[in-house]
C-alpha cells in the first residue's frame, strides 16, 4: 500500500505541478484571505482534480445503481453500462511491480467480469464508495486480498472461482444433471510452459516455479459443466442458468482450463453472451445465441456457471 500511495502522490504531482506554488512562496501575499466558503469550494475542486477518470466513472456507476429498484439484476445492469467499451488485452500488465490496476476504459473478458462483480458487491453490501469498489476488486483478484508480487495474483479462472467461492463472493452451480452432464478434469500448465508470453515471467524467471506449484494444485480437480451440445433453450437450461450469471467457457486447448468469460443473457430465442469480445473489439451482447457461438469454436467444449452471492 505504501508503494501504491507513493505512486499516486507522484502522479498527482505530475498532473498538478502548480499546487506547490499555490501553497508556498517566501513573499507575503497581498491577496485578501479567502472566505470560508471559498476555502470549502477550493477543497472540493482539489479533491475532484485528484480523482482519476476511472474513479469518476466508478462513482458515477454506483450513483446510478443506487437509484435503481431493489429488484434490478445488477450484474446485467452494470454490464450494459459498459457496452461499447473497447476490448484491450493485457491491461493488468502495465506496471513493473504488481499493483492494483483499475481500468474501466479498456476491458478484456476477465477484467469485465471482475469489474462488474466488484460493482455488484458494492450494491449488495450497500457500500457505494470507490474505496469499497477497490477493496472488492483487490480481494477477488489476489489471494486473501494481499498484493505481493505477480504470483499473488489469481491467474487461472478455475482458481479464481475456488478462491472467491471460499471467500463467499461467488458460488459455482454444478447441478442439476441434466444439463450439467459432463465433468471437466482440469489440467493446466500453460503459463509455466510459456513464460516468455508473460511480461512478468519474462522479467522474473524466478516466479515460474511458484506458478508451476499453483498449476499442480489445480490439476486433477473435477467440475461439472454443461456440454455445448446442450446449451439450448430448454426449461432445464433456463432453470439452471440465470440472467447475470458468469459464464466460463471450457476448452480442450492444451494447458488451459477456460477459454472465455461473459455474462448470461436470456432472450426469446435462447441464451446469449454479454462479453468483452476480441472479435467485435468492444463489450457487446452477442447477436447470435450462445449455442451458435460455441459451435463456431471447435476448441470450446461447454460452459461452467458461476453466480455472484447476494
Amino acid at each position: 500500500m505504501k508503494r501504491l500511495f507513493y505512486t499516486i502522490v507522484v502522479a498527482l504531482a505530475m498532473i498538478c505541478p502548480l499546487q506547490s506554488c499555490a501553497n508556498g512562496g517566501g513573499a507575503k501575499s497581498e491577496v485578501p484571505a479567502p472566505e470560508p466558503e471559498e476555502i470549502a469550494e477550493s477543497a472540493d475542486l482539489a479533491e475532484s482534480v485528484k480523482k482519476t477518470d476511472h474513479q469518476i466513472r466508478i462513482e458515477g456507476l454506483l450513483k446510478d445503481a443506487r437509484r435503481q429498484k431493489a429488484s434490478t439484476n445488477f450484474p446485467l445492469f452494470f454490464s450494459r453500462q459498459l457496452l461499447d467499451v473497447p476490448y484491450v488485452a493485457h491491461t493488468l500488465e502495465v506496471n513493473d511491480e504488481e499493483q492494483l490496476v483499475i481500468n474501466v476504459s479498456e476491458l478484456d473478458c476477465t477484467t469485465l467480469v471482475e469489474t462488474v462483480t466488484a460493482l455488484t458487491l458494492c450494491v449488495y453490501r450497500k457500500e457505494f464508495t470507490f474505496k469499497a469498489y477497490q477493496d472488492n476488486l483487490r480481494n477477488m483478484r489476489y489471494y486473501n486480498g494481499v498484493i505481493d508480487r505477480y504470483p499473488s495474483r489469481i491467474h487461472y479462472f478455475t482458481e479464481w472461482i475456488l478462491e472467491n467461492a471460499k471467500a463467499g463472493i461467488v458460488t459455482e452451480i454444478q447441478q442439476p444433471n441434466p444439463p450439467f452432464t459432463q465433468i471437466q478434469t482440469v489440467k493446466v500448465n500453460y503459463m509455466s510452459q510459456h513464460p516468455r508470453s508473460y511480461k512478468a515471467l519474462k522479467a522474473h524467471p524466478e516466479y515460474v516455479g511458484e506458478i508451476a506449484q499453483m498449476e499442480q494444485r489445480l490439476t486433477g480437480q473435477k467440475f461439472r459443466f454443461i456440454p455445448k451440445s446442450e446449451v439450448k433453450d430448454t426449461p432445464a437450461m433456463r432453470e439452471a442458468v440465470h440472467d447475470g450469471d458468469i459464464i466460463a467457457i471450457t476448452c480442450n486447448k492444451p494447458g488451459l482450463d477456460i477459454a472465455h468469460l461473459g455474462f448470461a443473457v436470456w432472450r426469446e430465442d435462447g441464451l446469449h453472451l454479454l462479453n468483452a469480445s476480441q472479435l467485435h473489439k468492444k463489450v457487446v451482447e452477442e447477436p447470435m445465441t450462445l449455442y451458435q457461438y460455441l459451435q463456431k469454436h471447435p476448441s470450446h467444449t461447454g460452459i461452467r456457471i458461476i453466480r455472484i452471492n447476494h
